[in-house]
């Protein structure tokens, strides 16, 4: 028996052995950590109390047939579930019956996050693809001879298809870069150059806007390593955002800083700031802003075209380049989204 229990101690997952008098005769400490409490000795009942444990342990002792079962549980810190494998193995002091638990709420919570992706994805398309089959099916009906009513019809088609596209994209740029993440870029990158040819992209949407870019940057040329169309993305991103989401007929400054120690990054490295001067984002939705599909105001994220991938896109982008975003915000102050990135090849001190 002395020798069942120290190979029970010796393993990962919680174990949990109950005698033929119904006591726990050895728990190793995974288990009893679970658990709380030291429960040798204790009465399997008294340790355990999750009834379907409990129906397997009563079955499975009595007809020795294995079973498995799931259970919900919490840690203190979150919801936990746990696969339990219940059997009975005869020994040379009688037979036992024993407990083996897996924790399997990484997998559950991956499943679910995989759910939530499908049903927002199906969401996010199901608008537009209804608006293009009605407008189809009035073109080809109502409004077949009407000439005014078709251009208006044709412009709203466009307007959703692009939508679509929009998202489409977006979806296949997140699914490159989180194939991409481990996978450090070495290319050499002027980030005031960037910046430059971002802001030239830009300029149809800030005549529109009428808002001026003040650029503030660091007399030399900074540069970093990386990859420089995901970098231009992140840069395109932010400052697009600041532009959409800021104050009409204002300013959005962009400063870059030269290479300094990074707090953040226990390294040599830089900071790109975008700060804007609009609403600003309250605090409790600062830390889900870079989750897909999250929105703060979901009808005027669509009204001027966000797909609601963004900054879940610029988020993966930054891990890649092993870098951290940082966003401060006071509302009807403005934003100030921070990207810190390092300069070399070194590994970030975690």
């Amino acid at each position: 028996m002395s020798d069942l229990r120290a190979l029970i101690m010796a393993l990962p997952n919680p174990i949990i052995l109950i005698d033929g008098l119904d006591r726990i005769s050895g728990a190793n400490r995974p288990a009893k950590d679970m658990i709380g409490a030291d429960c040798d000795g204790w009465h399997y009942i008294t340790a355990l109390r999750q009834p379907v444990i409990l129906d397997a342990v009563e079955e499975t002792s009595r007809d020795a047939v294995t079973r498995r079962v799931r259970y919900l549980g919490n840690d203190g810190a979150r919801d936990t579930t746990w696969d339990v494998t219940v059997s009975r193995a005869d020994v040379s002091s009688g037979t036992m019956v024993v407990l083996s638990f897996q924790d399997i709420t990484a997998v559950e919570e991956a499943g679910e996050m995989r759910r939530n992706f499908v049903a927002n994805v199906s969401h996010e398309m199901r608008t537009p693809l209804t608006s293009l089959m009605g407008f189809i099916e009035t073109l080809r009906g109502p409004a077949r001879g009407d000439d005014e009513a078709q251009m208006r019809f044709l412009a709203i088609m466009e307007q959703e298809a692009g939508r679509m596209h929009a998202l489409v994209e977006d979806l296949l740029a997140l699914s490159r870069v989180e194939g991409q993440e481990r996978v450090r870029p070495t290319e050499a990158v002027d980030l005031g150059v960037l910046l430059g040819e971002v802001i030239a992209s830009l300029t149809p949407l800030l005549a529109a806007k009428g808002v001026t870019i003040e650029i503030e940057t660091a007399n030399d040329t900074v540069e970093v390593l990386g990859d420089r169309a995901q970098l231009w993305q992140v840069l395109s991103n932010l400052i697009e955002n600041a532009i959409k989401y800021g104050a009409d007929k204002d300013t959005v400054t962009v400063r870059i800083t030269a290479p300094t120690h990074q707090p953040a990054l226990r390294q040599i490295g830089v900071q790109i700031s975008v700060i804007d001067h609009g609403e600003g984002i309250a605090a409790h939705h600062i830390p889900r802003l870079t989750e897909r599909f999250y929105r703060i105001d979901s009808h005027r994220s669509r009204e001027v075209g966000g797909t609601g991938l963004g900054l879940a896109i610029t988020k993966h982008i930054i891990n890649r380049h092993r870098g951290r975003l940082r966003i401060e915000s006071i509302v009807g102050q403005g934003a100030d989204f921070t990207v810190i990135l390092p300069i070399g090849t070194g590994t970030v001190e975690t």
